[in-house]
């Protein structure tokens, strides 16, 4: 997730530009810059930097260019690491064509080894390099055809928005798969990855819709379909105040995060996965040889990430049929750990830079072990000091507790386990699609549970008057069954605890009564009847019991004291949208409690040391 703004009017474009960059900076904050078309120039003027916004801004107040159009980008990297040449604005070879981009494009490789064998030289290690220079290469005179056929050759997920020195009174936006909006002022127009970065300019928006792009002049906006149909524009008018702009609407990060599972959950499979279930990840290339050599998987990580980890743990043994065990990183980095090289160390850490989790990856790797961090972060220490890297591609997370990073590292985890599975030759085709159906409908059925929200605060608000809580799950829904009882505890300060249902009755369960009600996982899976006979356990006692189930499924109607209902799909796709429905709970709790869930008392988003 990247913020990306243009601007075209009669007023100076960089300071427009800055303000917005400065409002968007919640969408990535690892680079920034700014390009504006001035006057009689025979090129963009282009300024980059690889830190924040604030440094470019002072970059600029010395040398700040004049122009009227121009446009400004604020990088969550993806593709290359931070720096200077990585930072968008991107350009062709003749620096005229000016692009800032906020997405993925799945197939840039080919198009960029087309480029190059045609005579173009690239100069970032980015995937938006390609679409400047794919408009150059097919720009014959008219700039909107040449974006059009540039356009139809993408794929993947984009919001853009891009101008010509050729024709510098035109400003140009697409978008497919990722947001974009086009803000209608008095003789002036913006166009921006969303409504914070113009909101204080402008309260008259046109959101494009997908598969669109937007021509603007100085007469205003036209709006068409990729392959140019016109389309009759949607207007609205913006009520929110900037502090609200930035947070889209919603009344707290965290609540616009778990919203924003789905774009999380479709980056996180973008250009990996195909139908037949192969997997591919650009930043940690294995052959087959050498993940068939590999004996044992060890999974590093903390709090959240240990939930991930346990997931990941129970689908490598499944799927792979590989020795696979997941550790909490603070411990291990202080025992003498058994590993040899024919051994995969995964480092779960959504910033990179969790200390515990970076010192035994270094630990683990000294003894010889293949290492791979599953990061959020393009050039965080966990990517440098592992072998390869599996980006999650969340965008970035304001929150503290995270909530759509943790759906982005259980999507990840099961893709390596079925790249395991298919490198070992574990999987049958069938399973392999199968797989590979469930995973791609995760998006989808997502926001089918977002859907159902106001049922969930429901049943938050009728269960805010307890102060304990026990969570159990078995199978894959007992790192679900953990991560939702910490979920409570980190931004409720309500007592939480998790545990898997077998051990309930080896002295979990001593603890229950009327006052301390049970969130059962109870979802399809091949363990789903022993979880249920802990439901009959517990209702024996006095607890209450919400069960988390399957949609359609009233086998516990009348046992438990309520159902919270999640979309019916496989073992695997069911831990995700039960851990989306447990966040929500959580959240909807805790604001009945009157807490700042984005800062709950004594967390950090980060824990860099000790």
């Amino acid at each position: 997730m990247c913020g990306i703004i243009g601007y075209l009017g009669t007023r100076e474009a960089a300071p427009v530009l800055m303000d917005g960059l400065r409002r968007l900076e919640y969408r990535g904050y690892d680079s920034a810059g700014v390009a504006v078309v001035s006057p009689g120039a025979e090129v963009a003027s282009v300024v980059k930097c690889a830190a924040r916004v604030e440094q470019l801004i002072e970059q600029l107040r010395t040398d700040m260019p004049a122009g009227s159009l121009g446009v400004g980008h604020t990088r969550w990297a993806t593709h290359g690491k931070p720096t200077v040449l990585n930072a968008h604005p991107h350009t062709d070879c003749g620096r005229r064509i000016t692009v800032v981009h906020n997405g993925i494009i799945e197939n840039f490789r080919e198009l960029r080894e087309e480029l190059e064998g045609a005579g173009h030289e690239f100069l970032s290690d980015t995937d938006t390099e390609v679409v400047p220079h794919l408009i150059e290469h097919h720009y014959r005179g008219d700039f909107v055809a040449a974006t059009r056929h540039a356009l139809g050759r993408l794929r993947g997920a984009y919001a853009l928005v891009m101008f010509s020195l050729d024709e510098p009174e035109l400003l140009v936006g697409a978008r497919l798969n990722a947001p974009l909006v086009v803000g209608l002022g008095e003789g002036e127009y913006f166009i921006a990855s969303d409504i914070a970065a113009i909101v204080a300019y402008t309260k008259k928006v046109l959101v494009l819709g997908e598969g669109e792009m937007v021509v603007v002049t100085s007469l205003g906006p036209v709006v068409t379909s990729l392959d140019g149909i016109p389309v009759e524009p949607r207007v609205l008018h913006v009520d929110w105040d900037v502090s609200q702009a930035e947070r889209s609407g919603y009344p707290h990060f965290m609540l616009k995060e778990i919203h924003e599972t789905p774009e999380a959950a479709a980056n996180a499979l973008r250009g990996r996965l195909d139908r037949q279930g192969h997997v591919e990840f650009t930043e940690f290339e294995m052959d087959d040889e050498r993940l068939r050599s590999l004996e044992e998987v060890r999974l590093l990580g903390m709090g959240t990430s240990l939930h991930a980890a346990l997931a990941g743990e129970h689908v490598i043994e499944d799927w792979a049929g590989l020795a696979a065990r997941a550790q909490d990183s603070s411990e291990f980095r202080y025992r003498r750990p058994v590993l040899g090289g024919n051994a995969l160390v995964v480092a779960i850490t959504q910033s990179g830079e969790t200390a515990d989790t970076i010192v035994a990856l270094r630990a683990a790797r000294a003894t010889g072990a293949l290492g791979v961090a599953v990061t959020n972060v393009v050039g965080s220490t966990a990517a440098r000091d592992a072998d390869g890297a599996i980006y999650l591609q969340a965008g970035p997370e304001i929150g503290v507790a995270s909530t759509k990073t943790f759906v982005a590292h259980l999507v990840s985890l099961y893709l390596l386990a079925l790249r395991l599975a298919t490198a070992r030759r574990r999987m049958s085709p069938e399973r392999c699609e199968e797989l590979a159906a469930e995973l791609r409908s995760l998006p989808d059925a997502v926001r089918h549970l977002l859907a159902g929200e106001p049922e969930i605060a429901r049943l938050a608000h009728r269960y805010a008057g307890y102060r304990n809580f026990m969570y159990v799950g078995r199978g894959l829904a007992y790192p679900v069954a953990l991560e939702g009882a910490l979920k409570l505890k980190e931004i409720s300060y309500v007592h939480a605890e998790g545990t898997s249902g077998g051990e309930l009755k080896h002295g979990p369960i001593a603890l229950l009564d009327a006052e301390f009600p049970v969130v059962a996982v109870c979802t399809a899976s091949p363990v789903r009847e022993k979880t249920v006979g802990n439901v009959h356990e517990v209702v024996a006692r006095g607890a209450p019991v919400l069960a988390v189930v399957s949609e359609g499924d009233r086998s516990l109607e009348g046992v438990a004291s309520d159902l919270l209902e999640i979309p019916r799909t496989g073992e695997a796709a069911s831990a995700v949208l039960a851990s989306v429905a447990l966040q929500l709970f959580a959240y909807h709790l805790a604001v009945e409690l009157g807490r700042d869930v984005d800062r709950p008392r004594n967390l950090a988003k980060s824990v860099t040391v000790e």
